[in-house]
């Protein structure tokens, strides 16, 4: 018998609670919602049958994307900046770890690092006690989008020339199985491209029925979804630089696998990734790395020039610099300022998919600049994804350099990845006369207060100045924060 009666004293009691769901759930698709029921009620049988033989390589892959070394030594790790030894079986769904290190820790990212041929002991000991102490289903590390990680690292590592441990093709085929039956349509997003990847992945290291019918369900997947997740300015629909080069990195392994096999695939898929590496060269610092904006940080995705290597490895041509002046992304919602030693990066779209803003954060008009190749106002990135206070303040408008009013923020972010009523852009625009550039953009995030306030935002650029100015249009008294984080240093 099914128990709702706490969902809905929750419902009853909290009428505050109930809006939030409302205005949350009326964005998603149908298929988010009885998939959803469906994967929750649903739990198949691992298929434990003996895997497929293995197709033969026709040339030796392009070098992939060096990941950093995460192993310590044997059975110890460092994800996130925590170190800790999985010492026991029990240990892989510690609780006293957190569920995203959990999540790092089944992806066997290290196989994937600088300096594998060193840890290669510690890798075969790895590799045999995961699949004795992980049985197939169960845990972590049998959830989607992990399994789906671990499934092409481990393809990538034996196609480096390492021979499989005992037992280790027929667990990668279970996975396979398993993955196809798990797709994580509730989510949709770049964890469905991830799923989708994977059994390519499965569908060309393997030959025959099965290994097809994985190549047939991820291909079929990437059709639908590569078309509507990368924008016609190049950016990843879900709008952070750090997931665009994730998704990037994973087109560019896809290309690289199909060159390995001598397999066909899509032409478009070259025109996907030189939209996405310009929209990847616009969106970037002097520095050369990524911006702030919505879910991103640091050392999570490939550096850009890393990406922009392994693109070049693959004869995929990539695109310069944008240079000085103007540079409005209109899909993807960001503008970027050039003028002398300056460069500002501002955020004028909306928060994300209206079906998908989990990555979203609060940010809408915040503003990244640099002068002579530093940083100097930013927002404040993401460290954690773990509900709680620090998860809340990261996604919240004043982690970022824009504007505050009354305190609220300006899409209303809850949870680790939910978001209710959404600031909507009300207009973006961008022009450049000779000695400066300028954007301007509005948001009605904050119409939703009793009495209504409109921000828009300018920003003017010059080569020796930056003139912002905010017009905040409505009624009544308000406290204002305009709020500028400056970087480290």
């Amino acid at each position: 018998m099914l128990n709702f009666s706490p969902l809905f004293s929750v419902f009853r009691f909290q009428p505050s609670v109930l809006r939030l769901y409302y205005h949350t759930l009326k964005h998603l698709k149908p298929v988010q919602i009885y998939s959803r029921l469906w994967f929750r009620l649903y739990r198949p049988r691992p298929d434990t049958r003996p895997a497929p033989s293995r197709r033969s390589v026709k040339q030796t892959p392009a070098s992939f994307c060096l990941k950093k070394p995460s192993m310590l030594g044997p059975r110890e790790f460092v994800f996130l900046n925590q170190r800790a030894k999985i010492a026991q079986k029990t240990d892989w769904d510690s609780p006293e770890l957190s569920k995203l290190w959990r999540y790092n820790l089944h992806y066997f990212d290290d196989l994937s690092a600088a300096g594998v041929d060193e840890r290669v002991r510690w890798h075969r000991e790895l590799i045999q006690s995961w699949i004795q102490e992980n049985p197939p289903g169960q845990g972590t590390g049998w959830e989607p989008y992990p399994a789906s990680l671990r499934m092409v690292n481990w393809i990538k590592w034996l196609l480096q020339g390492y021979a499989p441990e005992p037992g280790m093709l027929d667990n990668l085929a279970v996975q396979a199985r398993w993955l196809r039956k798990r797709l994580e349509y509730h989510l949709l997003g770049n964890h469905l491209l991830a799923n989708a990847k994977a059994l390519v992945f499965a569908g060309l290291f393997f030959q025959g029925q099965e290994a097809d019918k994985f190549y047939e369900n991820g291909m079929n997947i990437l059709d639908m979804e590569l078309k509507e997740q990368i924008l016609e300015d190049g950016g990843h629909f879900e709008r952070s630089p750090m997931y665009h080069l994730i998704v990037l990195e994973d087109l560019l392994d896809l290309i690289n696998l199909h060159y390995t096999y001598d397999a066909s695939f899509p032409s478009e898929w070259h025109e996907f990734a030189v939209r996405m590496l310009e929209w990847s060269r616009v969106m970037r610092h002097p520095d050369e790395e990524i911006p702030f904006f919505n879910d991103a940080a640091f050392s999570i995705a490939q550096k850009p020039l890393e990406i922009d290597e392994y693109a070049q490895r693959l004869e995929v041509p990539v695109p310069a610099g944008p240079g000085p002046g103007v540079r409005h992304l209109q899909e993807s919602g960001y503008v970027r300022l050039e003028k002398g030693e300056a460069v500002l990066l501002a955020d004028v779209g909306p928060v994300g998919p209206d079906y998908l803003p989990g990555h979203a954060h609060a940010d809408t008009l915040s503003f990244e600049l640099s002068i002579n190749g530093r940083r100097v106002v930013v927002n404040s990135g993401t460290s954690e994804y773990g509900a709680g206070p620090e998860r809340q303040w990261q996604r919240s408008t004043a982690a970022h350099s824009t504007v505050v009013v009354d305190g609220l923020d300006s899409s209303e972010v809850w949870g680790s990845f939910r978001v209710a009523r959404r600031a909507g852009i009300t207009e973006a625009v961008s022009w450049e006369d000779g000695s400066y550039c300028w954007a301007r953009a509005g948001h009605n995030g904050y119409q939703r207060l009793a009495e209504e306030v409109l921000h828009k935002r300018t920003w003017e650029l010059e080569a020796e100045q930056l003139k912002i100015i905010d017009k905040l249009e409505g009624r009544g008294e308000h406290e204002v924060e305009i709020i500028f984080h400056l970087a480290p240093g």
